[in-house]
């Protein structure tokens, strides 16, 4: 089965200019795939440079050497050479994202912020807020905190919301830092269930948990990113 990831010989390093030009090497020759339907945990102690390589999938972080394949429909396209205009489309055709914090426009209530999320993934305005209502339904956000920015919630509140948003769409590719480190039990096992909803609906799923009931529940197979940057060092 063809992937919808593809990661070549993908290097990172952090040049610390405040530090004399310090360089840093994150990982070297990294190269692994994801195909639809797989789930694919990044394992290995914190440092080792597991959200790096999230980042350096989903665009935020350029990488030094190597290739990044996303299949967007009929195209498979290069992360790592693509221009900015295409990475967000990508993001927005092709790659969700769950990062370990919640960043949104203050004073814009949680529903409207997952909404807006999957207007942007290619929802339309009904199916995006009835979506919305679902998964915030879902993760036990109450309804009495929708209208409200999700800065006055707690911690575990706001990453339930961040989820919702990351997997409202239906994008082919999701990439998740730690979505369940925040989480109690009760609604770790919702967040399980739904990342079993769209192994079975054909994403490609990479993520970091760890929360290892969690990760032994989700994962197809584990990268130990440790391996390369021993390389590195």
């Amino acid at each position: 089965m063809q992937p919808l990831v593809q990661l070549d010989r993908v290097s990172k390093a952090f040049t610390l200019h405040l530090h004399e030009g310090v360089r840093l090497d994150v990982v070297s020759d990294v190269t692994f795939s994801a195909a639809p339907g797989e789930c694919v945990v990044l394992g290995g102690p914190s440092g080792a440079g597991k959200s790096s390589l999230l980042k350096i999938v989903y665009g935020n972080y350029s990488c030094d050497a190597g290739q990044i394949w996303i299949r967007d429909g009929g195209d498979t396209i290069d992360i790592a050479a693509a221009e900015p205009r295409r990475i967000l489309a990508l993001r927005r055709n092709a790659m969700g994202y769950v990062s370990q914090f919640l960043r949104v426009i203050p004073r814009v209530g949680a529903l409207e912020i997952v909404a807006a999320a999957g207007r942007e993934g290619g929802l339309d305005p009904e199916t995006a807020h009835d979506r919305a209502r679902d998964y915030l339904s879902l993760l036990n956000v109450p309804e009495r905190l929708w209208c409200l920015p999700p800065a006055t919630f707690s911690g575990g509140e706001q990453q339930r919301v961040n989820i919702a948003r990351g997997l409202i769409a239906d994008r082919p590719v999701l990439l998740l830092d730690e979505p369940t480190a925040s989480l109690d039990a009760r609604n770790r096992a919702v967040v399980v269930d739904l990342i079993e909803r769209k192994k079975k609906a054909g994403t490609a799923v990479i993520g970091i948990f760890h929360d290892e009931d969690v990760r032994d529940r989700v994962a197809t197979r584990v990268v130990d990113v440790t391996h390369f940057a021993a390389k590195a060092a």
